[in-house]
């Protein structure tokens, strides 16, 4: 966490058995490392809260942009102003819905985006 965002990376390093057809990893294994990243930045933003409510995610979708060859890093990012914006929706009562960007990368350039959708569901006593 800094100042201006709360962040959490995911590596997915290259390995034969997660290679696909073209030499690179699988779609669904970049998919999962950037998704992992996600509930990482999730867990960083929102755990003391998981008491009250209940971490759901709602929808995600990857854009491929290069093809992916070698170490992949998924870097997901929520901007600390955003983080605040949806701990107070929480202590209005209300249900949050916020998105998640994810940048999926090799040392040469980004290969992938994912945007995912998500929500804290309150916990009803």
């Amino acid at each position: 966490m800094t100042d201006t965002e709360v962040r959490a990376v995911c590596s997915l390093p290259d390995r034969p058995e997660q290679r696909n057809h073209v030499g690179g990893p699988h779609a669904g294994a970049m998919f999962t490392a950037a998704e992992s990243a996600s509930g990482g930045v999730v867990q960083a933003a929102f755990a003391d809260l998981f008491s009250q409510a209940v971490p759901l995610i709602m929808n995600g979708g990857m854009r491929f942009q290069a093809l992916a060859l070698g170490d992949m890093v998924a870097t997901a990012r929520m901007p600390i102003a955003e983080v605040a914006r949806v701990r107070d929706e929480l202590a209005e009562g209300k249900r949050p819905e916020f998105f998640i960007e994810v940048e999926v990368a090799s040392a040469e350039a980004v290969t992938g985006l994912l945007s995912t959708h998500w929500t804290l569901k309150p916990i009803k006593r």
